[in-house]
């Protein structure tokens, strides 16, 4: 079977995303300015911000060094007493003002996103959205981190348990969602009464600064939060080795995961970790083919398929099969491929050259192997940030893309014949972040809610994360829980006291 796609459209020459970026009505959310202590740094050395889809350098931004995460940390730490002290309620005020502020601004942090990252512009738009999410739920949150009282088994005592803010916290944070995930993480610090330095991606520092300078304008005190853009090693280096930061989040690749949890250990922090995801989809012949490829579609292609919860192995029950490759096929073939700018783009750029390069290699491995590859051929003035919607269908276990997380839009095709076939072989990896299951058996469904080895899963949904979700996965997809009750709690500590010798 071969199927024709959509052509891929053209991208726009170079100076498309400077065109956007123009018309933003905060000329300062491209200064390139780093928030240091309540003062904008952008002395010293400039980062190049480049637009992934053409090349094109579209912005500079300051680079720090450890002299000026130094700076942050005592910053920080001069801030915490009174931000701790102030009342939940405050803390929650200035976490709804920076929403809204967002969300006055969402037009133009989603063209920061695009220009940067690569996304399509309407996913950017519902990345602002969401991302202003955790800022509203957490500040509510906040005010509900209740204690307990324990019924005493010592006569005449008292015994509480307290919920403190662990202290100065820290957040390194991806590319792939620049926004989402500095909320998500921030928002539950300063919440919790915890100042945070944020360090962003180098590939996507500018909606990082625009979020900082919508901060400061919400009201947040210096040092309070601060973000500060340059070298990954040499930036991380003080926030691992500092004893006044307390809880360090992380979301990225697993191998920089292990990297800085060892890092961490010296100092025995508090590591939140959101790593690597390798979901198993798994389709069931009880469900409505059409219905499954369309959760397919969804949960592959989201991000261009730059995304740790996308669906990398999908099992089809072989009865089944055939008519879902081709209804796959033909969905796949409907997705444009182009600058995420333009109105009509599905899938935009690999934000990274390494991504695009590691699919294509997973694809050509698959070929090798066997696998039928359906997907339209690549044309040459997309650029080599570019990877077009491919399916490799009757994939196997030894195939890479079987193994390892592809972080881009290349779906891999199983099928199965039993559900507990279906089911070892789901689980027979160190990841275990997300997992999908489509079936119309209520039984089914409960029984692999039950065994697949996941911290998250959607049955017959491609759709389920959130503020009110606690976000993480098992094994060596992470340690921890962000947003949810759970996700506060990642920056408290439990504090118990005994009042004794209360006896009338």
């Amino acid at each position: 079977m071969t199927f024709q796609a959509t052509a891929p459209q053209s991208v726009r020459p170079a100076g498309i995303a400077t065109r956007f970026l123009k018309t933003l009505r905060r000329r300062d959310f491209l200064a390139g300015a780093a928030l240091v202590d309540g003062r904008w740094f952008s002395k010293g050395e400039r980062e190049h911000v480049i637009d992934p889809a053409t090349g094109e350098r579209i912005a500079d931004v300051a680079r720090c060094s450890a002299t000026e995460m130094e700076l942050a940390i005592a910053s920080a730490e001069r801030s915490f007493p009174a931000w701790r002290e102030l009342l939940p309620v405050r803390r929650g005020a200035a976490l709804r003002a920076w929403a809204s502020l967002m969300l006055d601004h969402a037009e133009e942090l989603s063209i920061l996103v695009t220009s940067e990252q690569g996304k399509p512009l309407a996913e950017a738009r519902q990345e602002i959205a969401y991302a202003a999410g955790f800022l509203d739920w957490f500040a509510a949150e906040g005010e509900r981190s209740y204690g307990e009282t324990i019924p005493s088994h010592k006569a005449g005592s008292l015994l509480q348990v307290r919920m403190q803010p662990i202290g100065l916290a820290a957040a390194i944070t991806p590319w792939n969602f620049p926004v989402a995930m500095i909320t998500r993480k921030a928002g539950a610090a300063l919440a919790a009464g915890c100042p945070i330095i944020v360090k962003p991606a180098p590939e996507t520092p500018l909606s990082a600064l625009a979020l900082a300078r919508l901060a400061e304008q919400a009201g947040f005190p210096p040092g309070v939060l601060q973000v500060l853009v340059g070298n990954p090693m040499e930036l991380s280096r003080p926030l691992l080795s500092d004893t006044r930061i307390r809880a360090l989040s992380f979301t990225g690749s697993t191998e920089v995961g292990r990297l800085l949890l060892k890092g961490a250990a010296e100092s025995v922090k508090k590591v939140s970790l959101e790593l690597g995801g390798h979901a198993p989809f798994l389709v069931f012949d009880d469900v409505d083919v059409g219905k499954a490829v369309k959760g397919a579609i969804a949960a592959k292609f989201a991000t261009s398929g730059q995304d740790c919860l996308a669906a990398n192995r999908i099992y089809v029950q072989r009865s089944i099969y055939s008519a879902f490759v081709d209804e796959f096929a033909a969905a796949i073939a409907g997705l444009n491929v182009g600058h995420g700018l333009e109105p009509s783009t599905d899938i935009g750029p690999m934000t990274k050259l390494s991504v695009a390069q590691k699919c294509r290699a997973q694809i050509d491995d698959a070929t090798q192997r066997g696998a039928r590859v359906f997907s339209p051929k690549q044309e040459a003035a997309l650029g080599p940030h570019f990877v077009a919607p491919t399916l490799l269908s009757d994939a196997t276990e030894e195939m890479l893309i079987a193994r390892e997380e592809t972080f881009g839009p290349v779906a891999a095709v199983l099928p199965f014949d039993s559900e507990e076939e279906v089911i070892a072989r789901a689980n027979a990896n160190e990841m275990g972040l997300a997992g999908y299951v489509y079936t119309d058996s209520l039984r089914r469904a409960l029984r692999l809610s039950e065994q697949i080895e996941c911290g998250m899963l959607g049955v017959n949904t491609a759709s389920f994360t959130g503020p009110p979700i606690p976000f993480g996965g098992w094994k060596q997809s992470g340690l921890g829980r962000e947003g949810s009750r759970h996700g506060l709690a990642e920056y408290m500590e439990l504090k118990y006291v005994c009042f004794g010798d209360l006896a009338v």
